[in-house]
C-alpha cells in the first residue's frame, strides 16, 4: 500500500517517487519542512517549502483513506458479500465520499418503512412489481398482516422496499451526481431582505448559476446569506430527464415502479448528491480562499521594514483621543502620548494637539509618522498633514493596523507593556508594524490581519494550519536576529517552540548577548536535535564569526574553511566576492564534499552577508499630504499599494478614506484567470480613477491606462 500511495503522490504532484520517499523519511526523522527546504535540497531534488508540505499532506490524507478503505472492505467481507469487482471499485476510488457511496447498499441502518416491509415478507411482492404482474392486487391480499393491514398498505410497502432499492443503487447515484454537476445550477432566492440591512447580498436576491461553472466566492456567500436567514438557496434539476433515465433500467413500467422511481429521485437520491456537492462545492472554495488569504498574508509578510528610523505610532480614535507612542529605530519605546486632533475636540485642543505633536517630533528626531487606517483615520491624517508642513523633513504612511488591537488587548503585550493601556500598546505596534511588519505581525493571530476574504466561513482548523504554515515559511526564510527577537518571532523557528523562545529570552537577560551560534547550546531545553532544525534561521550580528550571521548551518562550516583555503580568502573583500563569483560550482562541490545546491547557497550567502530578501520588495508608501476624494477626476492617474487580493479583484489604498477597488476586468486588456496572476499585497501600482461615487466615498480603479483601453 505505501508503493501504491507513494506512486499516487507522484502522480498527482508531478514530482519523482524517489525525491517522495525521501522527503517521508526526513519528516519521519523529526526534521521540520523549513530545515529540509534548506538545507536537504541534494536529498529532495532541490524541493521548496510548498512542495514538501503538499507531499507530507497528501501522505496524511491517502493514509486516511486507505485506511477507510480497509474498514470498509472488512465490513463487507463480513456479510459474505464482497465480491471482486467490487473490492476493484473500492480500491480504484480516489475520494472518501466515493467510497461511502459504494459502502452504502451494505452499510448498517437505522430502521426505515422499507425496513418494515421487509421484515413483514413483503420482498416478494417488490419483485412481482418488477415483473408486472397481472395478479399484484391478489398477491398482495396474501401478504397483507398487522402492520400492513390491507392490500394496498402490503403494495405501498412493497414500494417502499423498491425506492430504497433504486436509491443505493451505486450506478446510478454516479449516474445522478454527474448529471448534477454537468447540467444543473445552483439557485437563491432573497428569503428576509430585512436581515440584509446593508444589502450585502443583493446580487444574490434572484441568482443563477450551472454547478459546473460556480466560483467560490459566490458559493461562500451563498452560504453565508444563507445561514443568516437572508437568502433561500436550492438546486434546479432537469427532473425529467433524470427520471427517464431511471425509468429506462426496468424491462416493464407500472404505476409502482414510476412511484418507486420518482420517491427514490426526488426524496432520496437528489437531496444526498445535493448535499455532496454543495459540501464539494465549498470544500474547494474554501481550499481557494484559504489558498488566496495564505499568498496575501506572504505578501503582507514580506513588505520590506524601513530599518533605522524613529517612528511616531499613531493611533487615531474620535472621541477618546490619538494615542501616540514613539519608538527608537529598534523599536524600543520612548514615549506615549494622547492629543485630542480631531472634532468632537474644541478648538483649542486641536491646536494644543499641533504643539504637542510638533514638540515630540523635534524631542525624539522622530523620521516617519505611521497612522493606523482605522476609525478617524483619514481625519487624523488630515491633521497631520499640516502639522508636516512645518516638519518637511518628516513623511507619513497609512498603516493597516488590522489585528493592532487583537495583539494590545493580548497576554503578550500585556507583558511586554503591562503599565500602558491598551490604547497605546496598539500606537506602539503600529509604529513597529512599519519598521519591521514581520516581527510585529507573527504577534498576532494571522486570522485578524485582514487580508483574506470570508475567512470566518472557512475551515478554521484549515486555515490556521495553511497561515502557520505561511508565517512559519516566511519568518525561515527571512531568518531571525537571536538577541532581538521577541519569543512570537523566535517561536516560528524551524526546530524551536514556546518554550525554548521563551528560555533563549531569558538566557539574553540573564547571560547577555549570545555571541555565537555555538553558544545557542547553552539555552536550557535547546536539544541537539532543535539546535540542528534552527541554528541556520538564527542570525547573530554580534559574532566574531560571519557565518554565524548568515543562512549558513554550523554543518558546512568545515567546507567554508575549505572553500576559503582554496581560494585564499581571508576576508570578505571585493577581491574575496570576486573569486566567489567565478567559482565553477559543479568541479568544486565534489572537491569541497558537499552538495552544488548547498555550495551555491553558501556562495550567495557569502556574497551578502546579513542580507534580507525583504529588501528586494516594494517599501511603503512615504507621503507628506492628504488627497480627498473630491480632488479626483475620472482618468486621473494615481500611485497606489495593494491592500487586499479577492477573487473579483484588488482593494488599493490610494490615499483617501476608503480603498478603492480594481475589478478583474480593469486589471489587464489580456483575459487573466485571478488577480493574484499580476497583484500581491504591498505592491505599489500605477492606476486610474476609473468610476467615482463621492457620496458613498466609492473609487473604482484600473491598471489599464485610458489611452489604452479597448
Amino acid at each position: 500500500m505505501e508503493n501504491i500511495t507513494i506512486a499516487k503522490i507522484a502522480q498527482e504532484l508531478g514530482i519523482k517517487e524517489s525525491q517522495i520517499t525521501k522527503v517521508l523519511e526526513l519528516t519521519a526523522e523529526g526534521n521540520t519542512i523549513p530545515f529540509i527546504a534548506r538545507y536537504r535540497k541534494e536529498i529532495t531534488g532541490n524541493l521548496d517549502e510548498v512542495q514538501i508540505k503538499s507531499i507530507i499532506d497528501l501522505d496524511k490524507s491517502l493514509t486516511v483513506l486507505a485506511e477507510r478503505k480497509a474498514v470498509v472492505l472488512a465490513k463487507i467481507g463480513e456479510q459474505g458479500k464482497l465480491t471482486d469487482q467490487l473490492r476493484s471499485e473500492i480500491e480504484a476510488a480516489e475520494k472518501l465520499a466515493d467510497v461511502e457511496e459504494l459502502y452504502l447498499p451494505y452499510k448498517e441502518k437505522r430502521r426505515t418503512k422499507a425496513t418494515l416491509a421487509r421484515e413483514a415478507g413483503l420482498f416478494p411482492l417488490a419483485r412481482l412489481i418488477l415483473q408486472d404482474a397481472s395478479h399484484l392486487q391478489a398477491e398482495a391480499e396474501k401478504l397483507t398482516s398487522e402492520a400492513f393491514p390491507t392490500a394496498e398498505a402490503a403494495l405501498a410497502g412493497a414500494v417502499d422496499i423498491l425506492t430504497e432499492a433504486i436509491s443505493e443503487d451505486t450506478k446510478l447515484r454516479a449516474w445522478t451526481y454527474h448529471e448534477i454537476q454537468t447540467n444543473s445550477a445552483i439557485y437563491s432566492k432573497v428569503k428576509d431582505g430585512d436581515l440584509d440591512d446593508k444589502q450585502v447580498f443583493q446580487i444574490y436576491y434572484d441568482f443563477s448559476e450551472k454547478v459546473a461553472t460556480m466560483q467560490g466566492y459566490r458559493t461562500l456567500a451563498l452560504n453565508r446569506g444563507e445561514k443568516l436567514g437572508i437568502l433561500k438557496v436550492g438546486f434546479e434539476h432537469h427532473v425529467d430527464k433524470i427520471i427517464r433515465f431511471f425509468e429506462v433500467r426496468f424491462k416493464v413500467k407500472n404505476n409502482y415502479i414510476v412511484e418507486a422511481v420518482q420517491q427514490a429521485v426526488k426524496k432520496k437520491i437528489l437531496p444526498a448528491m445535493e448535499r455532496r456537492i454543495r459540501t464539494e462545492l465549498t470544500e474547494a472554495a474554501e481550499d481557494g480562499a484559504i489558498q488566496l488569504f495564505s499568498d496575501n498574508l506572504r505578501s503582507l509578510l514580506l513588505i520590506a521594514p524601513l530599518k533605522g528610523r524613529v517612528v511616531l505610532g499613531f493611533d487615531p480614535a474620535f472621541r477618546t483621543g490619538a494615542k501616540l507612542a514613539v519608538v527608537d529605530a529598534t523599536g524600543k519605546m520612548l514615549t506615549t502620548q494622547v492629543i485630542y486632533p480631531v472634532p468632537p475636540a474644541k478648538p483649542a485642543q486641536i491646536e494644543a494637539a499641533k504643539k504637542e505633536l510638533s514638540q515630540l517630533i523635534g524631542q525624539f528626531g522622530v523620521e516617519i509618522i505611521a497612522i493606523g487606517n482605522g476609525t478617524a483615520s483619514r481625519e487624523s491624517e488630515a491633521f497631520v498633514a499640516q502639522v508636516l508642513k512645518e516638519h518637511p523633513q518628516v513623511s507619513y504612511v497609512i498603516v493597516n493596523e488590522s489585528g493592532a488591537s487583537v495583539y494590545s488587548a493580548s497576554e503578550l503585550a500585556r507583558h511586554e507593556f503591562p503599565d500602558l493601556t491598551v490604547e497605546k500598546r496598539s500606537a506602539i505596534s503600529i509604529a513597529r508594524r512599519l519598521q519591521d511588519p514581520l516581527a510585529e505581525l507573527v504577534k498576532i493571530d494571522p486570522k485578524s490581519i485582514g487580508v483574506g476574504q470570508y475567512q470566518h466561513d472557512v475551515s478554521q482548523k484549515k486555515l490556521t494550519e495553511s497561515l502557520d504554515f505561511v508565517v512559519d515559511t516566511v519568518v525561515n526564510q527571512v531568518g531571525v536576529n537571536i538577541n532581538t527577537a521577541s519569543p512570537a518571532l523566535l517561536a516560528h523557528v524551524a526546530g524551536l517552540n514556546k518554550t525554548i523562545s521563551e528560555n533563549i529570552v531569558k538566557y539574553r537577560e540573564t547571560e547577555g548577548l549570545i555571541t555565537s551560534r555555538e553558544a545557542i547550546k547553552e539555552v536550557p531545553r535547546l536539544g541537539t536535535k532543535a539546535f540542528e532544525q534552527a541554528a541556520g534561521f538564527l542570525r547573530i550580528p554580534e559574532s566574531d564569526n560571519l557565518l554565524d550571521n548568515t543562512g549558513v548551518h554550523p554543518e558546512s562550516y568545515p567546507a567554508v574553511s575549505r572553500l576559503f583555503e582554496r581560494l585564499d580568502i581571508r576576508q570578505l573583500d571585493a577581491a574575496a566576492q570576486a573569486r566567489l563569483k567565478a567559482v565553477k560550482v559543479e568541479e568544486l562541490a565534489s572537491q569541497l564534499g558537499i552538495g552544488q545546491e548547498t555550495l551555491k547557497d553558501i556562495i550567495a550567502d557569502l556574497l551578502k552577508p546579513g542580507r534580507d530578501l525583504r529588501d528586494s520588495f516594494d517599501a511603503p508608501v512615504l507621503r507628506q499630504d492628504v488627497l480627498n476624494i473630491r480632488d479626483l477626476r475620472i482618468g486621473q492617474k494615481l500611485e497606489g499599494v495593494v491592500r487586499n487580493v479577492v477573487d473579483f479583484g484588488a482593494f488599493v489604498d490610494i490615499g483617501i478614506h476608503e480603498d478603492g477597488l480594481i475589478h478583474i476586468s480593469k486589471l489587464s486588456k489580456d483575459y487573466i484567470k485571478h488577480p493574484s496572476q499580476l497583484l500581491s499585497v504591498g505592491d505599489l501600482v500605477t492606476v486610474w480613477v476609473d468610476k467615482l461615487d463621492v457620496e458613498r466615498e466609492k473609487v473604482n480603479l484600473s491598471l489599464i491606462a485610458p489611452n489604452e483601453s479597448n
